[in-house]
């Protein structure tokens, strides 16, 4: 009897601890779906002198074909690590919600620019660029300009009218300016204050952020 319990002791040790491995194998499987580069941006991120690599890669397993966006540091060792990882600040190239549809917008680009890290991305009648600045191990939204047109006639004209918005999320100054294709001064202007804190973390970020902005 005694035998019989110490079998069956070990063989539910057994099952306890190879159920949570097969999880962890399921997980890691899961996470190595992105395995296609479409976007690859090298520059210093976090003034060390040393060459840091942004890359964005597509799962093209999953249908809607969604990207991640990976930052890595150079380490000491001279290796890169991961600083941060993100699924949802770029949109699906064929969401779910639109039933198997492109979506209609290209990948978006990434620069690195003194230090600074820009997204730039098209969006409905415009695009927008994200600033992030690299502080405390994290990577902060600290400016957003967006430019946007409203044509009126399905093209662009002298009739049509585009706005700009910069956004300055240290200072939490934001402003529209709106003109027309060729003029020289801006036909309106509003200014506000929208005071943002803590600044957003590029992880946190989603793509349908753009209509906060």
């Amino acid at each position: 009897m005694n035998n019989i319990n110490k079998y069956f002791y070990r063989f539910f040790i057994f099952i306890l601890i190879s159920v949570p491995m097969h999880v962890l194998s399921q997980s890691i499987k899961n996470k190595n779906k992105y395995t296609y580069v479409v976007r690859e941006e090298k520059g210093d991120l976090n003034h060390d002198g040393k060459i840091d690599r942004v890359t964005v890669k597509m799962d093209t397993i999953d249908e809607t074909r969604p990207l991640r966006l990976q930052i890595f540091l150079s380490q000491p060792n001279g290796k890169p690590a991961l600083a941060t990882s993100s699924d949802k600040i770029i949109e699906p190239q064929y969401p779910s919600e639109n039933q198997g549809k492109f979506n209609g917008y290209q990948i978006p680009s990434f620069f690195i620019e003194n230090g600074i890290l820009k997204m730039w991305s098209e969006i409905k009648g415009g695009n927008i660029t994200y600033h992030f600045k690299y502080n405390k191990g994290n990577f902060e939204l600290i400016y957003v300009d967006k430019l946007t047109y409203n044509a009126t006639k399905g093209y662009i004209d002298e009739n049509t009218i585009f706005t700009e918005t910069k956004f300055d999320l240290i200072t939490g100054i934001r402003t529209e300016s709106d003109e027309k294709l060729g003029s020289t001064k801006p036909l309106a202007v509003r200014k506000k204050r929208v005071f943002i804190k803590p600044l957003p973390k590029i992880q946190d970020v989603k793509f349908s952020d753009k209509d906060l902005y």
